[in-house]
């Protein structure tokens, strides 16, 4: 149903992100969002586009991930290895839009 389809998460990161340690540049993950939520939108109409939450995973870090956030398509992150260094991962958290 649309409103299942409404608590979809979609998790994108580049194949070539993948364990690289580089990560994509914000403005190029937000269009890579910015198409999808577009197919969703022709998909499914308006509602669920505007509902599905988007998240940029890719060698996040904390010196990135307030660059990623502050671009409009991307509704969160996927922290990867980040996540595993406890100072790292706080700095992660409190770049994030409260």
């Amino acid at each position: 149903s649309l409103d299942e389809l409404k608590k979809v998460v979609v998790a994108y990161e580049p194949v070539w992100a993948i364990g690289s340690g580089q990560a994509a540049t914000p403005h190029y993950a937000n269009k890579i969002m910015r198409q999808l939520r577009s197919w969703l939108h022709d998909e499914y109409g308006f509602d669920v586009a505007e509902n599905v939450s988007m998240l940029y995973g890719g060698s996040v870090d904390s010196k990135n991930a307030k660059n990623f956030l502050d671009e409009e398509h991307i509704d969160g992150l996927l922290i990867g290895g980040a996540s595993l260094k406890a100072r790292t991962f706080v700095k992660i958290v409190k770049s994030g839009r409260i």
